[in-house]
């Protein structure tokens, strides 16, 4: 890989299903609802470049999601290099996926797109950029953890405030997939967040393609900005908005329900 060297990993047989995860995960961050799509799959998952196992050649490199994209293609190059190939995306690999879609559309059957934040879409869109702005000036300013507040405040549906949430019971997997996050968060929030934010995808080519894309969004996370360009983008597409079950990490809380529901995504 140009710039970087990834770590994969491939379990089942059938055709490939490429998932790529978001936020400070990596291919771990699938673990419990990947073996049970390897009954019907190929499916393959991956670190992306600066996360966990997939090493930078210049750590200090700025991130494009057209680099990102490059990444995942070349993924299904070496494992389906004569088919088209199923791909799921959440969160910012989600607008890997999109832009994957408009970049090579003919090396995909089919994108299903879970909440990608491409906030450039929405007619608020310079609100969102002066949030980012308020991020990276907390990160430069405060540090991590007060950056991570700004953020997740912006994240937010506009006037709901942070609640009491009822508990959620974590697999063994996810818990033990804490501390690794962690490492990977100041490259998230310093790097990813700016990069994909910003981004803004060819909307017009998304609508060309819209026959084999599928935009998804948490039952949970109505309303938030996360959810908001994928409602968006179906409703100008007249498209059905897909609903998985739970919020923005909906595969992690709910991992049975959220797995089911992606079968279904991908067979429909």
């Amino acid at each position: 890989m140009t710039g970087a060297t990834l770590h994969y990993e491939v379990r089942g047989r059938g055709p490939l299903l490429l998932l790529i995860p978001g936020g400070a995960g990596g291919a771990a961050s699938f673990d419990e609802i990947a073996d049970d799509l390897a009954a019907e799959y190929t499916v393959a998952t991956y670190d992306p470049r600066g996360m966990s196992g997939s090493t930078l050649d210049d750590p200090a490199a700025a991130q494009r999601v057209a680099e990102h994209a490059d990444d995942a293609l070349r993924i299904l190059d070496l494992l389906s290099p004569g088919a088209p190939a199923r791909v799921f995306g959440t969160s910012s690999g989600a607008i890997v996926a999109l832009h994957l879609l408009t970049a090579r559309p003919e090396r995909i059957e089919r994108v299903i797109a879970h909440e990608p934040p491409v906030v450039e879409v929405l007619p608020d869109a310079p609100a969102h950029r002066a949030l980012l702005a308020r991020v990276r000036e907390t990160l430069d300013g405060q540090g991590l953890m007060p950056a991570m507040a700004v953020f997740a405040a912006g994240l937010k549906k506009e006037g709901k405030t942070a609640g009491p949430k009822s508990a959620v019971e974590l697999p063994p997997q996810a818990t033990a997939r804490a501390e690794r996050t962690m490492v990977n968060l100041p490259y998230f929030v310093g790097r990813i967040v700016p990069a994909f934010m910003s981004y803004a995808p060819d909307v017009d080519r998304l609508e060309a393609l819209a026959d084999r894309l599928v935009l998804a969004g948490g039952e949970d996370s109505r309303g938030e900005l996360p959810y908001r360009p994928a409602a968006f983008l179906a409703e100008r597409f007249g498209a059905e908005l897909q609903h998985f079950p739970g919020g923005h990490t909906g595969r992690t809380t709910h991992p049975a329900g959220f797995g089911e529901r992606l079968r279904k995504a991908l067979r429909a």
